[in-house]
């Protein structure tokens, strides 16, 4: 790392670790206003920045508030998040840097003491899942999501087949795999420009983690269906959907926020699927929606959720929710999913999913649904996906972790009318 680097990155999480605000709008902002900055410097600032939302317990426990210490902040990540050598940065540090970075590292033994700072979480969140896990599943929890997460892609099968699409990547040179569940998934190891790419340019290509994949397989749209996706945010999971269904039928995107719809329509005509009909809706009970009941073939509720599924790539969240921002989007799923269920046709189906590992938002909202609604019942995931010929059982509800299936944290439950 160069002088001009740290400080730029010193600079960076003066404001990240605040918490305020979303790290990657943070950091995104700060790009745009520091045109000059190359790819190298871009790419040195990001990862280091990124580094220290990941090992934030451990640098708060050795620096009284951090975003006011933030060069501070910057040199421990660079040694606790990066690796790096103390001995390698003697041209960037004066000498009480040094004795700060020394002491830092001898503290390593001590911070297995206390599980919010062995597991890279904050108190509340250890609290919440102190309710449902062992401290030993905490501590695997947290270490998984403490590591960066791979790129997968989806092939979009309007364009071509994994297969083919796979063996040209890697003729390329890209170090990419096949995922092991989603039959349409590819996994690369390490970052690259995708947006840069023909095959992404083409359409052939959308960044889709292997999770978000099989949500889409679950609802298990056919050609020619009324499909809504009741919470299509940026739409992911609706191209995704709209491949399945061969670009006929028809399929609702609704959504609150205008912003992502918008960032949906050029996906859509990227990937050349024309039967998706974006929608921004005020709430759940909007008016307009209600022409819709009792008319959908399937159903998605991707709900808003924690998010704390995504904590490899979005390491800031567990700092940005609280038990009290919990609450509210627990309140939230449980108006969602009723209002989402109206819209089902009598044979249909319903499928709800989050990106967390909550029970609280997953289980436990599974619970209300079924007892506040007995003409609905749960349909078993693992039966779904064999069907699908995909070897995966995690019992009646999808639950995937980033530990044991390399993917975001997900969850998934499928419903149908008795």
């Amino acid at each position: 790392m160069t002088p001009t680097q740290l400080e730029h990155t010193a600079s960076l999480l003066e404001n990240m670790l605040t918490f305020k605000q979303p790290a990657d709008a943070v950091l995104s902002a700060y790009f745009r206003e520091h045109k000059k900055l190359g790819r190298q410097d871009r790419h040195e600032i990001a990862e280091t920045a990124f580094a220290a939302l990941r090992h934030y317990q451990k640098i708060s426990a050795a620096l009284r508030r951090p975003h006011a210490q933030a060069r501070k902040a910057a040199l421990a990540a660079l040694v606790l998040g990066r690796s790096v050598n103390i001995g390698s940065l003697k041209d960037l540090i004066n000498e009480e840097e040094t004795e700060f970075l020394s002491q830092l590292k001898a503290r390593k033994a001590e911070f297995s003491d206390g599980l919010n700072t062995a597991a890279e979480l904050p108190e509340w969140l250890i609290r919440q899942l102190h309710n449902h896990y062992s401290e030993t599943e905490i501590l695997q929890f947290g270490r998984s999501i403490n590591q960066p997460a791979p790129l997968d892609v989806r092939v979009n099968t309007l364009n071509g087949k994994r297969d083919k699409i796979l063996a040209e990547l890697q003729t390329e040179g890209l170090q990419a795999e096949a995922t092991p569940y989603s039959p349409w998934g590819i996994r690369f190891k390490d970052k690259i420009a995708l947006n840069k790419h023909p095959r992404f340019l083409d359409g052939t290509l959308e960044v889709q983690d292997e999770g978000s994949q099989l949500l889409a397989l679950l609802l298990g749209a056919k050609r020619g269906e009324i499909v809504v996706d009741f919470c299509a945010g940026a739409g992911g999971k609706t191209l995704a959907v709209g491949a399945m269904m061969a670009n006929k039928g028809r399929i609702y995107a609704f959504d609150i926020a205008e912003k992502r719809l918008a960032n949906l329509k050029p996906r859509m005509t990227r990937a050349g699927l024309t039967n998706i009909h974006p929608e921004r809706i005020s709430s759940e009970t909007d008016p307009r929606i209600a022409r819709l009941n009792g008319k959908a073939d399937r159903v998605l509720v991707d709900a808003p959720c924690s998010g704390l599924g995504t904590l490899r790539r979005n390491p800031d969240l567990k700092y940005r929710q609280s038990p009290e921002t919990l609450a509210s989007l627990q309140a939230q799923q449980v108006s969602i999913l009723s209002e989402a269920a109206k819209l089902v046709a009598p044979k249909g189906r319903l499928v709800y999913a989050t990106c967390s590992i909550l029970p609280e938002e997953n289980e436990l909202q599974v619970r209300r649904f079924l007892d506040t609604h007995p003409e609905w019942h749960a349909v078993d995931c693992a039966e779904l996906l064999s069907n699908a010929k995909i070897n995966l059982d995690t019992g009646v509800y999808l639950r995937l972790d980033s530990a044991q299936h390399q993917t975001d944290g997900f969850f998934a439950a499928v419903f149908e009318r008795n």
